[in-house]
């Protein structure tokens, strides 16, 4: 696997307020991705977006595990 890391400096900001963020890693910007996405589609409908990115994925991601496998 490889290590990512990330230097980013995100300002976003929205009618009932404003947040700064600096993700130092994937799973850091995953998190703040998703908490923004939420309070932009709400709940229901960030799940359905994240949903159909993953779809794309799920295909490679078994061939992949099968190739390790052997």
């Amino acid at each position: 696997m490889t290590t990512i890391s990330i230097d980013a400096d995100i300002k976003a900001k929205w009618s009932q307020g404003h947040s700064s963020y600096s993700p130092g890693s994937p799973e850091e910007l995953a998190i703040i991705s998703i908490d923004l996405l939420v309070k932009e589609l709400g709940t229901d409908a960030a799940q359905s977006f994240i949903a159909q990115i993953f779809e794309k994925y799920t295909a490679n991601h078994v061939v992949i595990a099968q190739t390790k496998r052997r």
